[in-house]
């Protein structure tokens, strides 16, 4: 309880952001100060580091992910091993930044989404719904010597909410106007559209997935390289190809886009056997024409999400996360949509460091007791405080 009263007193936290997304592609670490909680909030972003994760970490990662392999001996090793390379990441983001890892007060940690079931399945004669992250936050709090939020999703599963979207709460915080309709897009493995009406409340906000990312993207380009390259650097493979009618139709004929939110998705509906099933409905066409058909797919996912589900249209949208570095992608984008397409560094925002930023913002609310979910993204019953606490 002492070290609660001693955050509760402070006027400003220095909060570390820990995110690691379906791409598995590595740790992100955003370091922050946050003054204030709730409609109050300030933050002033310090420092971030992405960490490439070892090949064999990101291959484990995605082989536990498949839902298909690995038992308790492999997951016990793997969170306290996700436990490791998170401390490691808080320390390289604190080099980065030239702070002591003495002056942190408290870190936000996502931890790895390894399978997501919001909608509920038979199991042992019950329906039980259940999302599933790891990484050990213990390791983190005997490491920095300070207290760690992890594992948010499931409070508001236990809610009788999704357990996603999450960032919605701290995009609200931080991104809302009093007279402008702000979208955001969140493009990791999976894309998020957040929409925040002009002047409104935390429960004027909705949000859900809009379906793949450069989840796709970065699977079709793993397998026409062989592995030697996790993605499409700068879209290059993607705009040396024309996307392929036919092949787009097919992928836009998907239940998941037409079914309304509360809705989130993951790598166990967009994963190897998707991308298994699209490469055979893609046979003959060349690998550039294949990437150019996924790359546009993620933005007619985004343009569908717009036109289908959004009751107050954005005034201009925010394109954040991996995807915002991919020109074509942006291209493709704006072709499509009829409002201005801004990235977050035009706000004077860092897009890679969003999502963790979102994560040192929800830690802090939930140390001061604010609930941080939205019931209107997720679907729950009533906020929740999420996050459990390691002291």
């Amino acid at each position: 309880m002492q070290t609660m009263k001693r955050l509760w007193e402070k006027e400003t936290l220095r909060v570390i952001g820990l995110m690691s997304g379906t791409s598995a592609d590595g740790m992100d670490a955003a370091l922050v100060d946050i003054s204030g909680f709730g409609l109050d909030t300030k933050v002033t972003t310090l420092g971030f580091v992405s960490v490439p994760y070892p090949e064999n970490v990101r291959n484990e990662i995605l082989r536990l992910a498949s839902g298909k392999e690995g038992g308790s001996h492999d997951l016990c090793l793997f969170s306290f091993l996700l436990g490791q390379l998170s401390l490691e990441a808080c320390l390289a983001v604190c080099e980065q930044a030239g702070v002591p890892k003495e002056s942190i007060d408290l870190v936000g940690s996502h931890g790895q989404t390894l399978w997501h079931i919001p909608k509920a399945e038979d199991y042992l004669g019950r329906p039980v719904r259940g999302t599933f992250q790891l990484g050990e936050a213990s390791i983190i709090c005997e490491g920095l010597g300070c207290p760690v939020v992890s594992d948010f999703r499931v409070r508001d599963l236990a809610a009788g909410g999704q357990g996603a979207p999450l960032v919605p709460y701290a995009e609200y915080l931080l991104y809302r106007q009093p007279d402008k309709t702000v979208g955001l897009q969140n493009i990791g493995g999976i894309g998020n559209l957040t929409v925040l009406p002009k002047g409104g409340t935390p429960e004027d906000t909705f949000a859900f997935d809009t379906g793949p990312g450069n989840m796709v993207m970065d699977q079709l380009m793993e397998r026409f390289t062989d592995g030697k390259q996790r993605y499409d650097e700068n879209g290059s493979m993607a705009s040396k190809g024309q996307y392929d009618e036919s092949l787009l139709a097919w992928m836009l004929d998907d239940p998941y886009l037409k079914k309304a939110p509360p809705k989130s998705t993951g790598r166990e509906y967009y994963g190897k056997e998707y991308v298994d099933a699209l490469l055979h409905r893609a046979a003959g066409l060349k690998p550039e024409n294949i990437l150019a058909t996924a790359c546009r797919f993620t933005a007619e996912c985004i343009r569908v999400a717009i036109e289908s589900f959004c009751p107050s249209k954005p005034d201009y949208l925010v394109i954040g996360g991996g995807g915002s570095r991919n020109p074509t992608l942006l291209r493709d984008i704006r072709a499509i949509l009829s409002i201005p397409v801004l990235v977050n560094e035009d706000l004077g925002y860092d897009s890679d460091a969003k999502e963790a930023v979102a994560f040192a913002v929800l830690a802090n609310e939930c140390v001061h007791g604010i609930p941080n979910s939205v019931p209107s993204v997720t679907g729950a019953r009533h906020p929740v405080v999420m996050g459990k606490i390691s002291l």
